[in-house]
């Protein structure tokens, strides 16, 4: 499983802020998604590793899908502010 990390388009970034927004102060946590996940990053830097060793870093500006199913663990190196969407 991968997680998709890319620079968002307008009409993306205009879409993802009428989504709810979550904040986390820095931390390491392991997380598992029921659902789909895309998310919109307005502050931070998070490196997630999936369970098979995949690291995958990202930052302020970022839109980010975190596939269904997937099992990471979370490594929050500056505290996260970001929109997210679940389908």
């Amino acid at each position: 499983m991968t997680v998709k990390v890319e620079n968002p388009t307008e009409e993306k970034i205009r879409e993802m802020k009428a989504c709810p927004i979550w904040e986390k102060e820095e931390s390491v946590f392991d997380w598992e998604y029921d659902n789909e996940e895309t998310c919109l990053l307005l502050e931070g830097q998070v490196e997630v590793t999936t369970e098979d060793g995949l690291a995958v870093e990202f930052g302020k500006g970022d839109l980010v899908t975190f596939p269904k199913g997937l099992k990471c663990k979370w490594n929050i190196k500056k505290a996260v502010r970001k929109h997210y969407r679940f389908s």
